[in-house]
Protein backbone atom coordinates (compact mmCIF):
# COMPACT_ATOMS: atom_id res chain seq x y z
CA UNK A 1 0.00 0.00 0.00
CA UNK A 2 1.18 3.52 -0.70
CA UNK A 3 1.44 6.83 1.07
CA UNK A 4 -2.22 7.83 0.60
CA UNK A 5 -3.78 4.47 1.51
CA UNK A 6 -5.36 3.50 4.79
CA UNK A 7 -2.45 1.20 5.66
CA UNK A 8 1.07 1.16 4.31
CA UNK A 9 4.32 -0.79 4.30
CA UNK A 10 7.42 1.35 4.23
CA UNK A 11 11.16 1.40 4.82
CA UNK A 12 12.92 4.26 6.58
CA UNK A 13 16.09 5.80 5.15
CA UNK A 14 18.50 8.37 6.57
CA UNK A 15 19.36 11.22 4.20
CA UNK A 16 23.10 11.83 4.41
CA UNK A 17 24.71 15.02 3.18
CA UNK A 18 23.98 18.72 3.15
CA UNK A 19 21.73 20.51 0.70
CA UNK A 20 22.93 23.81 -0.79
CA UNK A 21 21.66 27.19 0.41
CA UNK A 22 18.01 27.77 -0.48
CA UNK A 23 17.24 24.04 -0.34
CA UNK A 24 13.67 24.40 -1.64
CA UNK A 25 14.87 26.18 -4.78
CA UNK A 26 17.51 23.51 -5.28
CA UNK A 27 15.03 20.68 -4.78
CA UNK A 28 12.53 22.32 -7.15
CA UNK A 29 15.17 22.57 -9.86
CA UNK A 30 16.31 18.96 -9.40
CA UNK A 31 12.79 17.53 -9.32
CA UNK A 32 11.97 19.18 -12.65
CA UNK A 33 15.32 18.09 -14.14
CA UNK A 34 14.68 14.48 -13.16
CA UNK A 35 10.93 14.33 -13.72
CA UNK A 36 9.45 11.40 -15.60
CA UNK A 37 9.52 11.41 -19.44
CA UNK A 38 6.73 9.49 -21.17
CA UNK A 39 7.83 6.73 -23.56
CA UNK A 40 4.43 5.61 -24.90
CA UNK A 41 5.10 7.19 -28.30
CA UNK A 42 8.74 6.09 -28.53
CA UNK A 43 10.61 2.82 -28.83
CA UNK A 44 12.50 3.37 -25.56
CA UNK A 45 12.50 0.35 -23.28
CA UNK A 46 12.88 2.14 -19.92
CA UNK A 47 12.07 5.45 -18.26
CA UNK A 48 12.40 6.60 -14.65
CA UNK A 49 11.53 9.91 -13.01
CA UNK A 50 9.55 11.88 -10.43
CA UNK A 51 5.80 12.44 -10.65
CA UNK A 52 3.09 13.71 -8.31
CA UNK A 53 1.80 11.44 -5.53
CA UNK A 54 -1.73 12.40 -6.60
CA UNK A 55 -1.40 11.77 -10.33
CA UNK A 56 1.15 9.53 -12.06
CA UNK A 57 0.65 11.54 -15.29
CA UNK A 58 1.59 14.85 -13.63
CA UNK A 59 5.36 15.03 -14.11
CA UNK A 60 5.45 18.85 -14.11
CA UNK A 61 3.46 19.17 -10.87
CA UNK A 62 0.85 21.47 -12.43
CA UNK A 63 -2.00 20.13 -10.33
CA UNK A 64 -0.43 19.45 -6.95
CA UNK A 65 2.64 20.61 -5.09
CA UNK A 66 5.16 18.08 -3.81
CA UNK A 67 5.96 20.31 -0.79
CA UNK A 68 3.86 20.12 2.38
CA UNK A 69 5.40 22.18 5.17
CA UNK A 70 8.74 20.58 5.96
CA UNK A 71 8.04 17.51 3.85
CA UNK A 72 8.72 16.63 0.23
CA UNK A 73 6.36 13.99 -1.15
CA UNK A 74 7.15 12.42 -4.52
CA UNK A 75 6.37 9.33 -6.53
CA UNK A 76 9.13 7.43 -8.30
CA UNK A 77 7.64 6.22 -11.59
CA UNK A 78 9.34 3.49 -13.59
CA UNK A 79 8.01 2.37 -16.99
CA UNK A 80 9.43 -0.68 -18.73
CA UNK A 81 8.68 -2.38 -22.02
CA UNK A 82 8.86 -6.12 -21.55
CA UNK A 83 8.42 -9.08 -23.88
CA UNK A 84 7.41 -12.43 -22.44
CA UNK A 85 10.20 -15.01 -22.92
CA UNK A 86 7.57 -17.55 -24.03
CA UNK A 87 6.23 -15.18 -26.71
CA UNK A 88 9.76 -14.32 -27.87
CA UNK A 89 10.61 -18.02 -28.18
CA UNK A 90 7.42 -18.79 -30.08
CA UNK A 91 7.73 -15.91 -32.54
CA UNK A 92 11.45 -16.58 -33.07
CA UNK A 93 10.82 -20.24 -33.89
CA UNK A 94 8.01 -19.26 -36.22
CA UNK A 95 10.25 -16.81 -38.09
CA UNK A 96 13.09 -19.32 -38.23
CA UNK A 97 10.79 -21.88 -39.83
CA UNK A 98 9.48 -19.33 -42.32
CA UNK A 99 12.98 -18.37 -43.43
CA UNK A 100 14.16 -21.99 -43.55
CA UNK A 101 11.31 -22.94 -45.89
CA UNK A 102 11.69 -19.79 -47.97
CA UNK A 103 15.41 -20.41 -48.52
CA UNK A 104 14.94 -24.19 -48.79
CA UNK A 105 17.59 -24.87 -46.17
CA UNK A 106 17.84 -28.08 -44.10
CA UNK A 107 18.67 -25.97 -41.04
CA UNK A 108 19.73 -22.44 -40.15
CA UNK A 109 23.21 -21.44 -39.04
CA UNK A 110 23.81 -20.21 -35.51
CA UNK A 111 24.52 -16.66 -36.72
CA UNK A 112 21.23 -16.58 -38.65
CA UNK A 113 19.32 -17.73 -35.56
CA UNK A 114 20.95 -15.02 -33.44
CA UNK A 115 20.09 -12.35 -36.03
CA UNK A 116 16.49 -13.59 -36.32
CA UNK A 117 16.00 -13.64 -32.54
CA UNK A 118 17.30 -10.08 -32.14
CA UNK A 119 15.15 -8.79 -35.00
CA UNK A 120 12.05 -10.47 -33.59
CA UNK A 121 12.83 -9.11 -30.11
CA UNK A 122 13.09 -5.54 -31.44
CA UNK A 123 9.84 -5.89 -33.38
CA UNK A 124 7.97 -7.24 -30.35
CA UNK A 125 9.47 -4.57 -28.12
CA UNK A 126 8.18 -1.84 -30.44
CA UNK A 127 4.67 -3.26 -30.16
CA UNK A 128 4.80 -3.67 -26.38
CA UNK A 129 3.04 -1.13 -24.16
CA UNK A 130 5.25 0.17 -21.33
CA UNK A 131 4.21 -1.21 -17.94
CA UNK A 132 4.21 1.48 -15.22
CA UNK A 133 5.22 1.01 -11.59
CA UNK A 134 4.90 3.76 -8.96
CA UNK A 135 6.46 4.05 -5.51
CA UNK A 136 5.73 6.94 -3.14
CA UNK A 137 8.17 8.57 -0.75
CA UNK A 138 7.98 11.17 2.00
CA UNK A 139 11.18 13.10 2.79
CA UNK A 140 11.41 15.05 6.05
CA UNK A 141 13.91 17.87 5.60
CA UNK A 142 14.08 18.77 9.30
CA UNK A 143 15.22 15.36 10.59
CA UNK A 144 16.82 14.09 7.35
CA UNK A 145 14.72 10.95 7.11
CA UNK A 146 12.86 9.46 4.18
CA UNK A 147 9.99 6.95 4.16
CA UNK A 148 9.79 4.82 1.03
CA UNK A 149 6.53 2.96 0.58
CA UNK A 150 7.66 -0.43 -0.67
CA UNK A 151 9.61 -3.30 0.86
CA UNK A 152 10.95 -4.45 -2.53
CA UNK A 153 14.75 -4.59 -2.11
CA UNK A 154 15.43 -4.31 -5.84
CA UNK A 155 13.47 -1.04 -5.95
CA UNK A 156 15.35 0.19 -2.86
CA UNK A 157 18.58 -0.08 -4.84
CA UNK A 158 16.98 1.78 -7.76
CA UNK A 159 15.84 4.54 -5.39
CA UNK A 160 19.27 4.89 -3.78
CA UNK A 161 20.95 5.35 -7.15
CA UNK A 162 18.28 7.67 -8.60
CA UNK A 163 18.02 9.79 -5.43
CA UNK A 164 21.79 10.38 -5.50
CA UNK A 165 21.63 11.22 -9.20
CA UNK A 166 18.70 13.59 -8.64
CA UNK A 167 19.79 15.45 -5.50
CA UNK A 168 23.49 14.73 -5.15
CA UNK A 169 23.11 13.24 -1.65
CA UNK A 170 23.06 9.70 -0.32
CA UNK A 171 20.35 7.78 1.47
CA UNK A 172 21.04 4.86 3.80
CA UNK A 173 18.46 2.33 4.91
CA UNK A 174 17.87 2.47 8.65
CA UNK A 175 18.02 -0.62 10.82
CA UNK A 176 17.29 -0.64 14.58
CA UNK A 177 20.96 0.07 15.35
CA UNK A 178 21.19 3.14 13.11
CA UNK A 179 17.82 4.36 14.39
CA UNK A 180 19.20 4.15 17.93
CA UNK A 181 22.26 6.15 16.83
CA UNK A 182 19.96 8.98 15.74
CA UNK A 183 17.84 8.90 18.91
CA UNK A 184 20.49 8.53 21.61
CA UNK A 185 22.59 11.32 23.08
CA UNK A 186 26.38 11.30 22.84
CA UNK A 187 26.90 9.76 26.29
CA UNK A 188 24.56 6.87 25.50
CA UNK A 189 26.29 6.06 22.21
CA UNK A 190 29.18 4.48 24.16
CA UNK A 191 26.71 2.02 25.68
CA UNK A 192 25.32 1.29 22.22
CA UNK A 193 28.81 0.45 20.95
CA UNK A 194 29.20 -2.21 23.66
CA UNK A 195 26.01 -4.05 22.70
CA UNK A 196 26.26 -7.41 20.97
CA UNK A 197 23.56 -9.43 19.17
CA UNK A 198 21.65 -12.13 21.08
CA UNK A 199 19.53 -15.07 19.95
CA UNK A 200 16.17 -15.34 21.69
CA UNK A 201 15.18 -18.76 20.33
Amino acid sequence: MGLLKGSASFVRFSVQGELPENPMDYIADRVVSFSYNDIDDTYDEYSIGWVSVLNMFDSQFKYASYVAGDYVTLTLRIDERKVSPAILKKMTQKEEERIRLEKELPKLSRSMKVEIKERVRVELMRKAIPVPSVFELCWSLSDSTLLFFTTNKKIHTVLEDFFKESFGILIRQQIPYTTAENLLKDDDLLTLDRLSPELFV
